[in-house]
């Protein structure tokens, strides 16, 4: 038989085939969007989870938490020697008496530059999936390394600074304890750090309290905050469940910070970070504002997203926003009762991308008052501490020892 007789044959049995998977697939497509569209209705019609009591952090079990590992971390984490030139380490960042983060609208840069972005709290951080403004880093194990290693954060280099920590008795001594290692490994000291970052969490808030019965950890006023929250102002639709954010990423109108076009320094970094990020040259050229979200994954529809930060411990971590151009939680409410525009008019650089859920709230100016007061009832007891000593270094071997070995080559 010819090859011209046998397509036309393949051809037909192949139709065939596909037409029967086709509606095979219809029908289970049609079942799985019945289900769905009623899965759907069912989430709608539940909503958002409500707020609720804190629970312990997860612990990763590939990184269990001992005392001896959590003072390990609490020392690396106030070491600067973990970065570039010694200067910057994870508090420099994330001080203690300034909420855990930083009192400015961008955080501390390496020496010569700028940050880009408003520190974080590293307090409940540990209850986080994914950790930065635009969900960069899946663990805190993760999250140490990046901040330690960025280029306009620690600077720092694997091999100098695990040369550092074997330089340092105490070091090696408390390496051996926790890890079994005769020499400390880099990679050892960010799960240190991420396991006492775990300790830093905080859950006797008044409105821990309140959830969990005691109907007079919260006054009047913040009673009806909390019914503005869960109600007119929409607060609950982003900030739910027992971490009061839904880790998810939105665009909510925040405009671009104005930093940017009277700092010189902070321009460099900015155009730094758009190309480490590998945005387009087209992009790098027209780039005004934090892209975001859409650095993940390069979606045009996620410029300008960035995930929903916890409200536990504002009390402690203003300025707010991912670029900090709000300076008071009533600069937020107000920000949010414009429908996502600043006193000036201002909006996101992406307003294609703004979510449907801002919108102006039509608050008066004691509901304000009201949702302002509940919200302080995210905080609890300021969380200090004083920064532990820092171990010294102490070389190898004398100088004759070393004179020794060499003659001995």
């Amino acid at each position: 038989m010819s090859i011209k007789k046998i397509a036309p044959t393949l051809v037909a049995a192949a139709v065939a085939t596909a037409l029967t998977a086709c509606q095979a697939q219809e029908t289970k497509t049609g079942s799985a969007a019945a289900s769905g569209k009623s899965t759907a209705a069912k989430t709608a019609q539940a909503g958002p989870p409500p707020l609720a009591p804190l629970g312990p952090p997860p612990i990763p079990p590939d990184n269990k938490n001992t005392p001896e590992k959590v003072e390990l971390g609490k020392i690396l984490f106030f070491d600067a020697r973990l970065g570039g030139d010694a200067s910057t380490g994870c508090s420099t960042c994330h001080e203690p008496d300034q909420g855990w983060a930083w009192a400015e609208d961008f955080s501390r840069g390496y020496p010569g530059t700028v940050h880009w972005r408003n520190s974080q709290t590293i307090i409940n951080s540990a209850y986080y999936g994914r950790n930065f403004w635009a969900g960069s880093v899946p663990s805190l194990e993760k999250q140490a390394p990046s901040a330690a290693k960025g280029g306009v954060a620690g600077n720092g280099e694997n091999d100098i600074m695990e040369a550092r920590l074997a330089l340092i008795p105490e070091y090696r001594k408390r390496f051996m304890e926790v890890y079994g290692t005769e020499w400390p490994l880099i990679g050892d000291a960010w799960g240190a750090i991420a396991a006492f970052e775990r300790t830093l969490v905080q859950r006797d808030t008044p409105l821990d309290k309140y959830l969990q019965g005691d109907k007079s950890a919260l006054n009047e006023q913040q009673v009806k905050g909390m019914a503005l929250f869960n109600g007119k102002a929409g607060c609950i639709q982003c900030h739910n469940g027992a971490l009061a954010s839904d880790q998810d990423y939105h665009n909510i109108g925040v405009p671009p910070n104005k930093r940017w076009e009277e700092d010189g320094l902070a321009q460099v970094t900015f155009r730094f970070e758009q190309y480490a990020k590998g945005q387009t040259e087209e992009n790098y050229r027209k780039a005004k504002s934090d892209w975001g979200f859409y650095y993940r994954g390069k979606n045009k529809w996620d410029r300008g997203k960035f995930r929903t930060p916890s409200l536990r411990y504002t009390a402690y971590t203003a300025p707010y926003m991912h670029n900090g151009v709000f300076y008071t939680m009533e600069e937020v409410v107000d920000f949010y009762n414009r429908g996502g525009f600043d006193e000036d008019g201002r909006t996101t650089a992406f307003p294609e991308n703004k979510s449907k859920l801002i919108r102006p709230l039509g608050l008066t100016d004691e509901e304000k008052e009201d949702l302002v007061a509940f919200l302080e009832a995210f905080s609890g007891e300021e969380i200090l501490m004083e920064k532990p000593k820092m171990p010294a270094y102490a070389p190898l071997f004398t100088k004759a020892e070393l004179e020794a070995a060499q003659e001995a080559k």
